[in-house]
């Protein structure tokens, strides 16, 4: 007799994963939506299989707020190779070009620093962005060049941390929408020798650190009490924003949908987000328009009380 598929579970909250180097962002939500025995997944900001670091996994509620994980401002520690660039700036392309490498630590220090901040960047051909609804690395391994548009980023701040020619290290924070494999190459070409991104860690994304991560393994070795217990509660990414609390009465309108009058706290602040409780949970996030508080993301009651609420 066939055994029965076991029944994925409601499962709300966030997961500060470790990533593993060689294991795609969806490769690992899958193993740990599997160990979570949870129904419904997502990340909060892709990492490419040849990166670690910082990957927020989100499940159920949480993923309403994916685009605050998204947007938030990212710091990495990045390893740059000078003298080869690769078909995708980083370790996992092709060399298309070697030159010699012929600067000095001072050298690169100024090299780096000239990309702090705001930048035009061309989007890489192997990366996920889409055109006509195909990412763009499935015209790069067809061997196909898409015309791109430079896009602004900000980098607000880029520290040279080591320098050993031909490598060097330097740690980057930066806004969404940066590539680091592109900022590699940009400084390369800068230098005049070529330069490809040959590790890169993630270490934040917002106020979430790669040091409260766990990895596959040490989540995998817990019991599954203590997996769930890993999880911090879906508002963990909305501490950024003002808060409303609601009694009641204005707690049941806002999960109807209806706007509410804003605290006299909040006016004045014409299109800021603001996150809403209601009798000690998340109710949603609201946008505040004109003195009133507009629902945008409601969360369902089923909020696990064990996870906690961020003050």
């Amino acid at each position: 007799m066939t055994p029965k598929k076991q029944q994925r579970e409601p499962v709300d909250g966030i997961l500060l994963l470790d990533k593993p180097k060689g294991l795609s962002s969806n490769d690992a939500l899958v193993r740990a939506r599997r160990l979570l025995n949870a129904r419904k997944g997502g990340h909060g900001g892709t990492l490419d299989p040849m990166a670690t670091g910082l990957l927020p996994l989100l499940f159920g509620e949480a993923t309403k707020f994916a685009h605050d994980s998204l947007d938030a401002d990212k710091t990495y520690l990045a390893e740059l190779t000078l003298g080869v660039a690769t078909d995708t700036a980083d370790a996992e392309g092709r060399p298309i070009a070697q030159r010699e490498v012929d600067c000095d630590e001072v050298a690169f220090r100024c090299a780096a620093a000239a990309f702090a901040g705001e930048i035009e960047q061309v989007p890489p051909m192997h990366s996920a962005l889409k055109r006509d609804g195909r990412p763009l690395y499935e015209y790069a391994r067809a061997g196909v060049t898409v015309e791109r548009a430079a896009r602004r980023v900000t980098v607000h701040a880029i520290d040279t941390l080591a320098f050993a020619a031909p490598r060097a290290t330097i740690r980057v924070r930066c806004s969404k929408g940066t590539y680091i494999r592109t900022l590699a190459a940009d400084i390369g070409e800068r230098l005049g020798c070529g330069a490809h991104l040959s590790a890169l860690r993630r270490e934040r994304a917002g106020a979430m650190s790669v040091d409260d991560a766990i990895t596959l393994e040490a989540l995998e070795a817990l019991e599954p009490a203590a997996r769930r217990a890993r999880l911090a509660p879906p508002d963990a990414l909305l501490a950024g924003l003002a808060r409303a609390d609601l009694d009641e009465a204005s707690a049941a309108r806002f999960l109807h949908g209806q706007k509410l009058r804003a605290p006299a706290s909040l006016h004045g602040d014409d299109g800021a987000r603001v996150r809403v409780y209601g009798a000690r949970r998340l109710l949603g996030v609201a946008e505040l328009r004109q003195g009133a508080l507009v629902p945008q993301r409601l969360v369902a009651s089923r909020e696990p009380e064990r996870n906690g609420q961020t003050p």
